[in-house]
């Protein structure tokens, strides 16, 4: 089981590096933009594949819809050329998604930058600083 759990990581990571180097080149429609992607989940029978990505200037799943749809109608055309350049037996079939931990990320690291700050304000010091005196 150990076996089948790397070498589906293994397809994700493939398929991450060279999608990205795909979009990058191939994909032509201005709705894209600068995407990322962030990560691929491999199914465990390797025929789907949920690729997550950011996009540049996107904080919501609303703002990315556009891109989002440009790249799920071009997903026969990506897995095409996967295909040419793989020597996976198969391609899995992409669907692609909004990758909204990104911004929860930098929403959680803006309350802690904010909350130090007002500790900074109000006098107080951390734990740390206490222990070191």
């Amino acid at each position: 089981m150990a076996k089948e759990y790397a070498r589906t990581q293994r397809v994700a990571d493939h398929l991450q590096r060279e999608l990205a180097t795909l979009i990058q080149q191939e994909i032509r429609d201005p709705r894209v933009g600068m995407v990322s992607i962030t990560a691929v989940d491999v199914s465990r029978d390797m025929g789907y594949a949920r690729v997550y990505l950011t996009r540049l200037g996107s904080e919501s799943s609303e703002e990315a819809e556009e891109a989002i749809t440009a790249l799920n109608k071009a997903a026969g055309f990506l897995r095409s050329q996967l295909s040419r350049s793989s020597t996976m037996r198969s391609v899995p079939q992409l669907r692609f998604y909004f990758d909204s931990s990104v911004g929860r990320g930098r929403a959680l690291e803006d309350l802690i930058d904010r909350a130090t700050d007002s500790d900074k304000a109000l006098g107080i010091r951390g734990a740390n600083a206490a222990e070191s005196e």
